[in-house]
């Protein structure tokens, strides 16, 4: 199993990034997924999932309307869409799977700075 994410930078408040997650090595569509950040000094946070087909959504209270998760089943990829960030959503971003109530695979993990 793998999983690389990629689309993080610096970015103003504000402003917007799109984070990618390619997956490959397992059955893409039979997992849910989900996205995770972890900032210095703190512990990781969720961020949203998503279930397999992709109907079923949730959000962490931190980023509910600022947010999206998709995916694209035929591309094995999940994305983040991150609308008006603030400074607190400086992190590392981690995709990860999504089996039932846990985690089981990781990827390892893509920066974003929001910063004047």
């Amino acid at each position: 199993v793998q999983l690389q994410a990629s689309g993080g930078g610096l970015v103003q408040p504000g402003g917007s990034l799109r984070l990618s997650c390619t997956a490959s090595g397992f059955i893409f569509s039979n997992y849910g997924m989900a996205w995770f950040r972890q900032a210095p000094g703190k512990e990781r946070e969720f961020v949203a999932s998503i279930n397999t087909s992709g109907n079923i959504i949730k959000y962490g209270d931190s980023v509910k309307g600022r947010f999206t998760i998709s995916r694209d089943n035929a591309k094995n990829m999940v994305y983040l869409r991150m609308d008006n960030l603030k400074p607190e959503d400086t992190a590392l971003y981690y995709c990860a799977t999504k089996w039932g109530n846990s985690y089981p695979n990781w990827g390892q993990g893509t920066l974003v700075t929001v910063s004047s």
